[in-house]
């Protein structure tokens, strides 16, 4: 982590570009001028890439996506344990993940070519994220963060009022748009909420999925680019997806989720030399020597249901991919 501190801050001091990729314990950071990107590693961050898209796999129409979720008992075990901390008031807001066997006619790289978000990622053929979640973006000095938390089926009549209604989804929105407030609060001035509760639009292969997000911004140094990499680490993990308090929600998580996150929920971004973008890297396919991982999950509050909030980690276990008809 040193390092990467380091070579980033440097790099950035030089307002040279560079690629971040840092892994939710931040204990295997991978920071990369651009001209040094390995061939087998792939990004697109906003529109900003170094490969171009091939064409839509061929036989996308007989794409599909088999899921072999954990079962509600076993996700209820972790769930429990997410309560009894909640209601003692060791934290207020904790984010829950779990692994999802997945099996797919698609490879890594074709979901990477074909899939459909702000945030992408091919890392050699270890894993594959197609994120639509927003870490930092910074602008001439003006950094802005979007917490993404809460999300429902677009198909559920009523939907959107259901979602914005949503007692347990308000208290998890404010809870983290204070947390992030805060957390940007460490490194730039006059932090302010400049949207609250709005929602996106997500398509999938097969459901369209509403999501809710908020604005904030603050104002940074106008030579924050010299320590870049320090105002980075600083902010992580990233609040969406660890809860508040932060430290001892990390500690919590820890124990109730039994599996490693590795580069899940850690973040991606593009630093051009003058600007930043950046995502957090969830919707996240991995590979391992039993097959392919889906990692997914949701935030979790003293007030939460647990077969609403099971349905809802296997809701984002998708790609978001139109099918050719």
């Amino acid at each position: 982590m040193k390092q990467a501190i380091k070579m980033m801050n440097n790099l950035g001091k030089e307002k040279i570009p560079f690629l971040f990729i840092i892994d939710y314990e931040m204990k295997k950071p991978f920071v990369f001028k651009i001209e040094d990107v390995p061939e087998n590693v792939m990004f697109d961050i906003n529109g900003i890439r170094n490969v171009e898209s091939k064409n839509a796999f061929e036989n996308i129409v007989d794409f599909y996506l088999n899921k072999k979720p954990i079962e509600l008992s076993t996700y209820k075990k972790a769930f429990d344990k997410l309560i009894t901390h909640l209601k003692y008031g060791n934290s207020y807001l904790v984010n829950l993940t779990q692994p999802t066997p997945i099996e797919t006619n698609l490879s890594l790289q074709d979901i990477f070519h074909n899939s459909k978000a702000k945030y992408k990622l091919c890392y050699k053929d270890e894993f594959v994220v197609f994120s639509p979640e927003i870490f930092i973006q910074i602008n001439q000095q003006t950094i802005t963060s979007y917490p993404m938390k809460g999300t429902i089926d677009a198909n559920i009549p009523n939907a959107e009022q259901i979602i914005l209604s949503d007692e347990k989804e308000i208290a998890e929105h404010y809870t983290i748009v204070d947390l992030i407030r805060n957390d940007l609060s460490m490194v730039a001035k006059n932090v302010k909420v400049e949207k609250f509760r709005y929602i996106d639009h997500l398509k999938t292969s097969n459901k369209h999925l509403l999501q809710i997000s908020s604005k904030i911004s603050g104002e940074l140094a106008s030579d924050f680019y010299k320590n870049i990499g320090s105002l980075i680490f600083k902010l992580l993990p990233a609040g969406s997806i660890s809860g508040a308090p932060k430290k001892k929600t990390i500690e919590i998580i820890s124990e109730a989720e039994q599996y490693e996150r590795s580069y899940y929920t850690g973040i991606m971004g593009y630093f051009d030399g003058e600007n930043l973008d950046s995502g957090v890297m969830i919707r996240f396919i991995e590979k391992t020597s039993k097959g392919l991982i889906y990692k997914s999950g949701g935030g979790i509050t003293a007030k939460s249901n647990a077969k609403k909030e099971y349905q809802e980690l296997i809701d984002k276990v998708y790609v978001p991919i139109t099918r050719n008809h």
